[in-house]
């Protein structure tokens, strides 16, 4: 499954399934919440690379001016030698130096981002567990407070059954998108 079809493709777009895992919770603790005392009755009643890589590029170009000159300066003798210097090293003159000093940082910005990106993922599939697990626990909670309808007020059943479905597609939704990670 890519990313443009999963269910959940964000932490913040978890918030829904956060809430309906809270409300669950508070339905469990509390014996006469109902959908118009709760938190979400509308819901129930709707069921750093390019740093580094701009730093190493510098220093090259600094380097590079120091060994194309007897000192390097910055000045615009010296970093004409320094970006001559860099050309140099792929046949090129100082205009490809400018490409040659600059493939650091595209490089280590693409890394930073990728690592990023990936560190996100991990955070994102952790995050979907944790709330699968925990709708579960309170699919089953809410479950078992249905089987006492004959003790219930029907509001009440009209409660806990709002948020039986509401959990049903939760878990439903969580366990397609962790199937896949």
């Amino acid at each position: 499954m890519s990313k443009k079809t999963r269910n959940f493709k964000s932490l913040d777009a978890l918030e829904p399934i956060i809430k309906v895992i809270n409300e669950a919770g508070e339905a469990i603790n509390d014996q006469n919440r109902t959908i118009s005392k709760s938190a979400i009755p509308e819901v129930l009643l709707g069921a750093a690379g390019g740093i580094a890589g701009g730093a190493i590029s510098f220093t090259a170009l600094w380097a590079l001016g120091t060994t194309a000159a007897t000192t390097f300066t910055l000045s615009g003798a010296g970093i004409l030698g320094g970006l001559a210097a860099a050309g140099g090293i792929v046949g090129g003159g100082a205009a490809v130096g400018v490409l040659v000093l600059a493939a650091p940082v595209a490089v280590l910005a693409g890394t930073g981002v990728g690592v990023a990106s990936a560190l996100k993922s991990k955070q994102l599939k952790q995050e979907k567990d944790r709330l699968y697990k925990e709708a579960l626990k309170r699919h089953d909670a809410i479950i078992n407070e249905l089987k006492k309808k004959d003790e219930l007020a029907a509001e009440r059943i009209e409660y806990l059954s709002s948020l039986n479905i509401l959990l049903q597609t939760a878990i439903r939704d969580l366990r397609a998108d962790l199937e896949v990670a």
